[in-house]
């Protein structure tokens, strides 16, 4: 497992800007369904920003991999972690909250850890961890509500396509580890967009057409910022974070992230939470405390 590293000023202030950035990113996606469909939505999400980040990787000189077996992990790494995910997400958020999808999307790091210590010998499933997987899976019990849990409505199909979400962001990460780790961050980033812009092509123009180009201005600026700001731009900070930090600290950003889309999805769109939502919330960042185990590390210390 990789050691924790001590934050720096740097590392904190990107940590910050990445969940701006990414909190932003549920508003705007839901301003974009407003106007065009789901599958274009996560069309443009994938196209445009590919586009910047192979900008970014020719400009840079790195150097493109030729070889096959790499471009069948990028098709199979850019239908975990991207067009699976962004679907769930875009479709999820036609029914419920975008607050409220921030908030289950915390539940990430949650399946990330169970995914891992299934697939990584290094990453066994201790007991501080399934404790913080318990406490995940009780917190997403409370947002959701028992109401959602005895029967299937449209907002609890929306709430697990959220989820789903989540577990398909776990496999990717687990996949893009075991298959794409010798490639530098920025290629493997522009290769998994480029195997999902060829799926998501086919499929948008199957389902919905050809995209219409004269857009209102507003979602326009929508499908700018969530492609080139809260994809390509996100994980260039992302993996300029993840080497300054650590991935234990990194998972931070999914918790600073949800007061940033509460707060927008209430100022822009007038959207109110639950007091349950809240609830839930906090229990599932109780569990991400415990999966980090610093906190647990400094009580036990504490009490010695």
């Amino acid at each position: 497992m990789t050691p924790q590293k001590t934050m720096s000023g740097a590392a904190w202030a990107q940590l910050v800007l990445l969940a701006l950035i990414w909190g932003g990113s549920f508003l705007s996606t839901r301003i974009a369904l407003d106007e065009i469909g789901v599958f274009t939505v996560v069309m443009h999400r994938c196209f445009w920003a590919m586009v910047l980040l192979w900008i970014v990787v020719l400009a840079t000189g790195q150097s493109v991999p030729r070889a096959p077996r790499i471009w069948g992990a990028f098709l199979i790494q850019g239908v975990l972690n991207n067009v699976l995910p962004f679907f769930f997400l875009a479709w999820g958020q036609l029914h419920i909250e975008s607050g409220l999808t921030a908030i289950l999307n915390s539940f990430t790091s949650v399946f990330g850890v169970v995914v891992a210590a299934i697939v990584f010998a290094d990453e066994k499933l201790t007991a501080r961890k399934a404790a913080g997987v318990a406490f995940g899976v009780a917190g997403v019990s409370v947002a959701m509500g028992l109401d959602s849990l005895r029967q299937l409505d449209i907002r609890s199909v929306a709430q697990l396509s959220v989820l789903a979400a989540t577990f398909c962001y776990a496999c990717g990460g687990s996949f893009g580890r075991a298959k794409l780790s010798g490639l530098s961050p920025m290629v493997a980033s522009a290769g998994m967009l480029t195997g999902s812009t060829l799926v998501m092509i086919p499929v948008a123009l199957a389902t919905e057409g050809v995209p219409e180009l004269m857009l209102a201005p507003r979602t326009w600026a929508a499908i700018g910022y969530y492609s080139l700001i809260a994809t390509a731009a996100a994980y260039i900070l992302y993996y300029s974070i993840l080497a300054k930090a650590g991935s234990g600290n990194l998972m931070l950003v999914t918790l600073l992230l949800v007061p940033v889309a509460i707060l927008l999805g209430h100022l822009v769109l007038g959207e109110q939470l639950m007091p349950r939502h809240f609830a839930g919330f906090a229990i599932i960042a109780s569990g991400l405390v415990v999966l980090d185990g610093r906190l647990v590390r400094r009580l036990r210390r504490s009490g010695a």
